[in-house]
């Protein structure tokens, strides 16, 4: 179900709490808000939608996918660039890298490991930014 997007900077700031099984809907909602979205969207955490868990849901090449507890576990490259969020106003000045090693967990809750470049590297880095509290 579509759900409205979160605003509130002090409810965005606070760091989400693992995701498991119980929050298989919240993914739901959340493919389903980011395709509502899509025009002006490339992905979503949770907290977008009032929901304090570690899950984040992305444009991966053209397919929406969900990672469940996401975290980056090696990174390289790193370069700055200018990011805008569905749930702040204006854009900001970021830091990001290029490549990326994500640790996290698919829908049946099995640990996967895999490496991401460019765009969608970014896009994940702004969505883990979210899961961990930090506003960009």
């Amino acid at each position: 179900m579509v759900q409205p997007i979160m605003k509130d900077p002090i409810f965005l700031a606070q760091p989400s709490e693992p995701a498991a099984k119980e929050d298989l809907q919240v993914a739901q909602d959340l493919l389903d808000t980011l395709a509502a979205h899509a025009e002006g969207c490339v992905g979503m955490a949770a907290n977008m939608i009032g929901v304090r868990k570690r899950i984040i849901v992305f444009d991966n090449e053209g397919a929406y996918m969900v990672m469940f507890n996401p975290e980056i576990v090696k990174c390289s490259d790193r370069y700055e660039t200018e990011e805008g969020c569905l749930s702040l106003d204006g854009r900001r000045s970021v830091k990001r890298y290029r490549s990326i090693k994500v640790k996290y967990q698919n829908a049946e809750f099995q640990t996967r490991f895999k490496t991401y470049t460019g765009w969608t590297a970014q896009i994940i880095q702004h969505e883990i930014d979210h899961c961990n509290g930090i506003l960009v």
